[in-house]
């Protein structure tokens, strides 16, 4: 029945173009960050934008790789995330970029955004994905938990912009 799954956080236009500003800023390399609202509202209205310390190596299940297909929050920001959730304005959505042009949440993003322990999310956030190429954003993509599917699904979907 409609409306039985995990509801989208509102993301107000104007915010997400300051994150699309932000993958094309990181283009070709991912960007991340994370999105804070009320935690009695499904809204957000800031961004925290964090270094992708993918370089360094620190990723948990793709060190292999580099920022141009992966990301990963790390050191000082990752405290910050963490220690952000006693606020009255948490995270509510984890956000990166894809510089491939595609708002997917790939098989990397899954493993890493799902408890080790594999009994839900690592963190209770949405996941907006940002599919950007070398001449605008193509489209953003909201995904989150879903018990029912055992995993994260596709919620929203946004229009992209020439930024």
């Amino acid at each position: 029945m409609p409306g039985d799954g995990p509801q989208p956080v509102d993301i107000p236009r104007a915010l997400l173009e300051r994150v699309y500003r932000e993958a094309r800023d990181a283009y070709p390399y991912e960007c991340c960050g994370w999105l804070v609202g009320a935690k009695d509202q499904l809204a957000v209205h800031d961004a925290r934008a964090c270094n992708n310390a993918q370089d360094s190596g620190d990723h948990p299940t793709a060190a292999e790789r580099g920022a141009e297909t992966a990301y990963v929050i790390a050191g000082a920001d990752l405290l910050a995330f963490n220690r952000a959730f006693d606020d009255a304005v948490p995270p509510r959505v984890i956000y990166h970029s894809h510089p491939n042009g595609r708002a997917y949440f790939s098989a990397t993003d899954r493993e890493v955004a799902t408890s080790p322990w594999g009994d839900g999310p690592t963190y209770p956030v949405q996941q907006l994905v940002v599919g950007i190429d070398e001449v605008r954003v193509t489209e953003a993509a909201l995904f989150a938990w879903s018990d029912d599917a055992e995993g994260f699904v596709d919620i929203a979907r946004y229009d992209g912009a020439d930024v």
